[in-house]
């Protein structure tokens, strides 16, 4: 089972840390982690990518690294674990690029992803 969204309030800017903290008003409420978290991370040069208002996930954003040629017929998909992000793969991305597209997305309550704070929202379905 997934750690409690609630553990993770302290660590991604609530409401009064200065960060954008809750959103509500959205389909399902969530939390945002501030862009510059994320600043200056070592090895990591991507610029952020979001899909937005996926099916029955209106109103959140899924981060995803996507770069490479993606002509050359190969396409790398790198899924995480829990409790990581695409980060992950910030040594592989570079090598894996110079021959193909690589594509690495955040799960929803990981990385650059929005974290939904109601427990139901992570189901395995």
């Amino acid at each position: 089972m997934f750690p409690t969204p609630g553990a993770w309030l302290s660590a991604y800017d609530p409401i009064g840390r200065g960060g954008t903290g809750l959103h509500r008003g959205m389909s399902i409420d969530s939390l945002r982690t501030p862009d510059e978290r994320f600043a200056n991370l070592p090895e990591w040069p991507y610029a952020p990518q979001y899909f937005e208002d996926l099916d029955g996930y209106e109103g959140l954003r899924l981060h995803y690294v996507d770069v490479g040629a993606r002509d050359t017929g190969q396409t790398f998909l790198c899924l995480h674990g829990e409790p990581t992000w695409s980060y992950l793969y910030r040594k592989m991305i570079p090598v894996l690029s110079d021959v193909g597209r690589v594509v690495a997305p955040d799960f929803f309550g990981f990385g650059r992803s929005d974290k939904p704070i109601e427990d139901s929202v992570y189901t395995w379905d």
